[in-house]
C-alpha cells in the first residue's frame, strides 16, 4: 500500500469516509445519527489515503485537540482489503506524523459494537480512558489514548 498525505477535502478521502459512514449507519442504525455530528471535521491538512494499484482503499486523519494532543478520526479500510495490516499501517503513519509535528498524545473514540477496531487499537498500544468530550455520557462510546513519546514512528 502506498500512502499519500492530503487534506480531508481530497476526493479520495471523502469517498472513503462516505463508505465509512454507510457502514456505520448499517451497523448502528438510528443510534449513529447521534455520532454523525461528531464525525464532521473542519478542514484539516492531516489526512492519509492508502492506495493499492491507484485504488483508494484506506484512510484516517487526525485533528488537533491542544498543544500536546491529537484525535485520530475517520479510520477506515474498504472491506475487500481488510485483515492485511492496512489499518495498522495507516494508524502508525498518523501517529508518526503527529509525533513529527510535536504532539505527544493521541486519543480516539470508537463504538462498543466495533470489537475489531477496539482490538486493533489495543494491539497498537491504546488504553481505554474515561470518555472525553463530546462523548461523556455516551454509553456506546469507547475512548482510548496513547502516549506518542514512546512511539518509534
Amino acid at each position: 500500500m502506498l500512502t499519500r498525505q492530503t487534506s480531508n477535502a481530497h476526493e479520495d478521502f471523502r469517498a472513503l469516509t462516505r463508505a465509512l459512514d454507510a457502514e456505520l449507519n448499517a451497523r448502528y442504525g438510528a443510534m449513529q445519527a447521534v455520532y454523525d455530528r461528531h464525525n464532521v471535521i473542519d478542514p484539516i491538512e492531516t489526512a492519509l489515503v492508502g492506495y493499492e494499484s491507484s485504488t483508494p482503499i484506506a484512510c484516517g486523519c487526525f485533528k488537533i485537540i491542544d498543544a500536546q494532543t491529537v484525535e485520530i478520526k475517520r479510520m477506515f479500510v474498504m472491506p475487500a482489503y481488510r485483515r492485511r495490516g492496512f489499518s495498522s499501517r495507516i494508524l502508525a503513519e498518523l501517529e508518526s506524523w503527529a509525533c513529527t509535528l510535536g504532539y505527544q498524545r493521541a486519543r480516539l473514540e470508537t463504538g462498543k459494537s466495533q470489537p475489531e477496531a477496539i482490538a486493533l487499537y489495543r494491539k497498537c498500544g491504546y488504553e481505554v480512558v474515561e470518555n472525553f468530550p463530546p462523548y461523556v455520557g455516551m454509553d456506546n462510546s469507547v475512548c482510548m489514548q496513547k502516549s506518542l513519546r514512546s512511539n518509534d514512528g
